[in-house]
């Protein structure tokens, strides 16, 4: 049961920091309140029953209808960024007339990155004003059909044209869909469904290789009026826009309007994330909380981390079929050679979100991914070019290394309160995320290849510097949590009446406490 009578009549504030009352506050949040304030208070009181068996169902209701078009959409957000590496070796570098000499295919790369950074904070803030489903599913629409356009460019400029803009398009997905975790999920619930659905850009790899390799082999047998490389962007152009439709039909933009629940579900479906104390949205911008991101030291421990974590990422996402082919593979082998490297993330994930759901340490849990990749960079590098299985089995293990990235991104959704600090502190996440990986294809030099030895010891020692910025901040959050124990133990401590859909921060909250 939720029980309303444990909130008191009490319209005072308690500083975090000092533990002392900051006045009535209750004014200044109650017309900025939460979404999810409007349905409660129309219940005028009336208790809300939510036992254990029903928060069950509803769990389940929401997984079924949600996760599986998120997790297929997020497949399909790798699989169009990482379209070009499989085009690489199937013809569209000479269809393209690409100099082999000089860095545009790296550029190429970087493109994609350039337009995602360019339209992160707008998206951001465009998620936070629109209608949240509304507007993903539409940029899934228009990036499914950029996507389809590539196969009409037939020179760089138009290439570079369709990249930037393919970016700008994706930019909402992934803030997007940390939105709609922190808006259904409790914060237990939160950290594996996040693995759940990213874990489908190992799927996207795994669709990705079998596809370009049945288009090459059936093509070289058999021929085909277009390049085999442009039916690879078709494919996956027109399977974007089907599952767009699909998204724009299932996904809500808040429990209150979902047409898959029933009128009382969705109030409960409100109650069951009551416990998130961030409620599920709200359309005000707030400029202090924009200010108190920037002056929160985990939000730039975030944007670090993701510039030096998306390094390696930005190099083996568009280099991956090239670094194969120079392990002594064909083109066509360098294709379906790619899959079980899918298939290793997607295990790295899911394994990942079980035991930081089950240990309740998120950030602890996805240093074995890290470590796994460090290994398999190193064999990389160190196995002579003889050793073609060996390196093959490195490059495998360096496909675990999502696993911190993934691991804060929940943590976005999970510790960060306050609507506009959230998609505040999502968006310079993600504008980290864009820096690293327009730098990562650079570190890949055309003069290095078919070793990148220089790219490849780049990419450990960034690995390296990410595991302690991990440690640092897993011991962050444990001494806040510490710290907001004493503030609410304090003999004068009273909390302030549904303060949890009041639109609060996390440190404007004395309750809320950080996962870690």
């Amino acid at each position: 049961m939720v029980d309303e009578e444990k909130t008191l009549g009490n319209s005072s504030s308690v500083d975090v920091d000092t533990g002392k009352h900051a006045g009535p506050t209750l004014e200044k949040h109650g017309q900025d309140a939460d979404e999810a304030m409007k349905a409660i208070s129309q219940l005028q009181g009336e208790a809300i029953e939510l036992d254990e068996p029903t928060n069950r169902r509803l769990l389940r209701k929401i997984d079924w209808h949600m996760m599986p078009i998120m997790c297929c959409i997020y497949g399909m957000n790798f699989l169009d960024k990482t379209t070009l590496s499989y085009a690489s070796v199937m013809g569209l570098k000479e269809d393209l007339h690409l100099d082999p000499d000089s860095d545009q295919y790296q550029w190429l790369g970087s493109l994609f990155y350039f337009g995602y950074l360019a339209w992160e904070y707008p998206t951001n803030r465009l998620l936070q004003m629109l209608p949240l489903g509304k507007y993903s599913g539409a940029c899934i629409l228009i990036w499914g059909l950029i996507l389809c356009c590539f196969a009409a460019t037939n020179n760089y400029p138009g290439a570079i044209a369709i990249r930037f803009f393919l970016g700008v398009f994706e930019a909402a997905v992934t803030p997007g869909f940390a939105l709609l975790t922190s808006q259904w999920y409790t914060q237990r619930e939160q950290g594996s469904r996040v693995n759940i659905w990213f874990s489908f850009n190992g799927w996207g790899q795994i669709l990705g290789g079998v596809v370009s390799y049945g288009i090459a082999v059936g093509t070289q047998k058999n021929g085909s009026t277009i390049e085999p490389w442009k039916i690879v962007f078709l494919f996956t152009g027109l399977l974007t826009i089907v599952l767009g439709m699909a998204f724009l039909w299932i996904v809500p933009d808040s429990q209150l309007n979902a047409r898959w629940l029933k009128e009382e579900d969705r109030i409960l479906a409100i109650a069951r994330v009551r416990v998130n104390q961030q409620g599920i949205g709200n359309k005000h911008f707030k400029w202090y909380q924009v200010k108190e991101a920037l002056l929160d030291p985990m939000t730039w421990a975030f944007f670090f981390f993701a510039i030096i974590a998306n390094i390696p990422n930005g190099g083996i996402t568009n280099f991956f079929s090239q670094l194969i082919k120079g392990f002594g593979y064909t083109e066509e082998d360098s294709l379906i050679l790619g899959v079980p490297g899918g298939a290793v993330e997607v295990v790295a994930l899911l394994l990942n979100g079980w035991v930081g759901h089950v240990t309740g340490q998120r950030i602890l849990a996805s240093l074995g991914g890290l470590f796994a990749s460090i290994v398999g960079m190193v064999l990389i590098v160190a196995l002579p070019l003889s050793n073609n299985v060996g390196r093959l089995i490195g490059y495998y293990l360096t496909q675990a290394n999502p696993t911190p990235f993934v691991a804060l991104l929940s943590l976005v959704s999970s510790n960060v309160a306050g609507y506009t600090k959230k998609t505040t502190v999502a968006a310079l996440y993600l504008i980290g995320y864009c820096a690293g990986n327009i730098i990562g294809p650079q570190v890949f030099r055309p003069q290095d290849a078919p070793r990148y030895v220089p790219g490849e010891i780049t990419i450990i020692v960034c690995w390296g510097v990410c595991i302690l910025m991990l440690l640092g901040v897993w011991w962050w959050y444990g001494n806040e949590n510490r710290r907001k124990a004493q503030v609410c133990a304090a003999p004068g401590y009273v909390r302030m009446e549904n303060q949890e859909w009041l639109d609060l921060t996390d440190r404007e909250n004395p309750e809320f406490v950080y996962s870690l």
